[in-house]
């Protein structure tokens, strides 16, 4: 990969651009509405060069790191300029509809679109939070069509896993989203609930790490996030449903003064825990 695009230069983008330039020698071209972030980008080296029209057309590999709405704008946009055989993944938190659209277009047009999703980020976002080892030991989850030649997911593999990831995931893009509802999106929900009780602003001096690791991804992005969660509404709904209900058990154990069966169920969730920390 020597000549590589990235589009949208926020934490996942912006650090994809630091981690690109820190363990490879290729040329990072840029490209971001905001001119600010440009600037701070090209100061702090995490790019060569801005994006101007024509680039496209050198590059290896383009990263698209938009909102789901803004990558699919953003390549069909400019479909028509990537090079035969170029590599185009997207970063965003969802993957059936964004692949649905894009690998369709792809394939009329000669190069590769594979959907893309790196497991790591914070609960902050910008360049300035960017940083070159947001994914050491990550894993990154791509979700290819089906069709490409074995060299082409090769290649995207040997490329993650050189930026420091620990493990690249090939899945569907309906598996993946699946999954992300669960272990992602389901977790954000909770805890922004959780950090809505009036108890909250009291916390100080009586919480510990529990509290933190409850309330620390309640701080998010609301366009983006909202944008996710009904972009994979289907998977999500009973997601949130079957934590409601599991809840109720706990709630009618106290209701009614059941030892005994809060007593199961916590049992019961410390013995799942402990078989996920084995596997």
């Amino acid at each position: 990969m020597k000549t590589i695009c990235v589009a949208g230069l926020g934490l996942i983008g912006g650090s994809m651009a630091r981690t690109i330039k820190l363990h490879t020698e290729a040329t990072v071209i840029g490209c971001d509405k905001n001119s600010q972030t440009i600037m701070q980008a090209m100061l702090m080296g995490a790019i060569d060069q801005e994006y101007q029209p024509g680039d496209l057309a050198r590059c290896d590999l383009v990263l698209v790191a938009l909102y789901p709405r803004g990558i699919v704008e953003w390549i069909r946009a400019h479909a028509d300029e990537f090079r035969p055989g170029a590599l185009v993944i997207d970063c965003g938190g969802v993957k059936e509809q964004i692949c649905r659209e894009l690998i369709p277009i792809a394939r009329e047009r000669g190069w590769y679109f594979i959907g893309g999703h790196p497991m790591a980020g914070r609960e902050r976002w910008g360049f300035k939070y960017a940083r070159d080892d947001l994914f050491d030991n990550a894993s990154m989850i791509l979700t290819p069509g089906g069709d490409e030649e074995l060299e082409v997911l090769q290649k995207a593999r040997d490329f993650f896993m050189d930026l420091g990831f620990r493990r690249v995931q090939f899945t569907t893009p309906r598996t993946h989203d699946e999954m992300i509802a669960y272990t992602s999106q389901l977790a954000h929900v909770v805890s922004s609930a959780y950090v809505k009780c009036p108890r909250a602003g009291q916390h100080r001096g009586f919480s510990a790490g529990s509290f933190a690791d409850m309330t620390r991804v309640a701080r998010l992005a609301e366009d983006m996030w909202t944008e996710l969660f009904f972009d994979n509404r289907d998977a999500l709904l009973p997601e949130v449903e079957g934590l409601i209900n599991r809840l109720a058990e706990y709630r009618d154990a106290l209701r009614v003064g059941d030892r005994e069966a809060m007593r199961t169920l916590l049992r019961e969730g410390r013995e799942i825990k402990e078989k996920l920390e084995e596997n």
